[in-house]
């Protein structure tokens, strides 16, 4: 039987550990939630408050510093906080596309530099960073290999596609505003079987998805998912494929109320976003150049959107809500504000303006 709308918002919910905050440790959550968005440093720790039963940040601290949690560009060639064990996979899985993004860009067309002189180039820059590195220290490194040629957009080239992580550099939430770079030793493994691997590991924690929603999750080309699919042993429900056994549960399950981090992956896995984002709100809580806002989750679906202020979290719902379900919100405002206040209690601050012309049926700070 095909899964109604609604059942498939709750698989996700299920397998985004949304519909109840899990007694697990750190790593099984990671793994189980797959890739975390992690362009802005807070968002992998609010998105894992939002999953962890008493959630302890510094364990998040930990697996960041000893290397257990990577943050690197990954799939649509963004930031994502992962596993060490998913890192190896997802990288090679995703290299072609992280290649072709920056040397068939014209930026780089544009430089005096081959293909061939980029990757030696890499060469250089993996031995260097076998410790952490700064960008300006990377740079001179490039600078007397190749002189001025190809600065400074060789290195914006070469820090997308060049296996490099981002080492923590302090700060609230581990990483600051000038990002460290570090090499990871990894295995060589045959591209198709480690995209086969990410789409399993994808259908782990947001199937059942068609081939559009992996094609949007990925930024990889159809016909490269439909040949990796084909090495995999899954079940398949129309156009949605899953692994087998995956949970689909009642559409009647209960979803309780959430505050979602920015770029939550959950708004993001899906060409079909309607099964997180009724289609009126889409483009307010996705702006034109990609920013993703922090949403109010109600039944399931985006209700709103949230922000710290001076008094405290203050969240705005794009249509009325009931008594029992703003309960239920500023119970989770409160519990957010803690988390927030020993860290940092303005987060997002500078996204401020996205505030502006919302369609804002109530507003309510706790």
């Amino acid at each position: 039987m095909t899964s109604t709308a609604r059942q498939l918002n709750r698989a996700t919910l299920h397998r985004q550990m949304l519909l109840e905050r899990e007694p697990v440790d750190l790593l099984t959550a990671v793994e189980k939630v797959v890739a975390i968005q992690a362009q802005e440093p807070a968002s992998p720790y609010i998105a894992l408050w939002n999953r962890i039963a008493g959630f302890d940040p510094a364990a998040l601290d930990e697996a960041f510093a000893s290397g257990a949690v990577r943050k690197a560009s990954l799939m649509r060639i963004t930031l994502h906080a992962v596993t060490a064990a998913d890192h190896e996979v997802f990288h090679h899985a995703m290299l072609p596309a992280l290649r072709a993004s920056r040397l068939y860009d014209k930026r780089f067309k544009g430089m005096d530099v081959t293909v061939d002189q980029a990757d030696a180039l890499l060469e250089h820059v993996l031995e260097f960073a076998s410790s952490p590195r700064q960008k300006a220290e990377i740079e001179e490194l490039l600078h007397s290999h190749a002189g001025d040629v190809g600065q400074p957009g060789i290195w914006w080239a070469l820090r997308t596609y060049g296996g490099l992580v981002h080492a923590p550099t302090g700060g609230p939430w581990s990483f600051g505003l000038r990002p460290a770079y570090q090499a990871v030793p990894t295995e060589p493994r045959e591209r198709m079987a480690a995209l086969a691997e990410l789409l399993s590991r994808y259908l782990t924690g947001f199937g059942p998805a068609t081939v559009l929603d992996m094609n949007q999750f990925t930024m990889l080309p159809r016909t490269s998912i439909r040949e990796a699919l084909a090495l995999l042993d899954l079940v398949q429900d129309g156009d949605h494929y899953d692994v087998p056994g995956g949970t689909v549960p009642d559409e009647d399950t209960p979803a309780p109320p959430r505050l979602i981090a920015m770029w939550d992956s959950t708004l993001l896995a899906y060409a079909d976003r309607s099964r997180m984002i009724p289609e009126q709100y889409r483009k307010v809580v996705i702006r034109n150049n990609g920013d993703t806002l922090p949403t109010l989750l109600v039944d399931g679906q985006v209700a709103g959107v949230w922000r710290p202020v001076e008094d405290g979290i203050e969240m705005t719902s794009f249509h009325a809500l009931t008594d029992d379900q703003w309960a239920g919100l500023a119970d989770e405002a409160v519990a957010l504000r803690k988390l927030l206040g020993d860290r940092e209690p303005q987060v997002y601050r500078r996204y401020a303006r996205w505030w502006n012309g919302l369609p804002a049926h109530d507003v309510r700070v706790v």
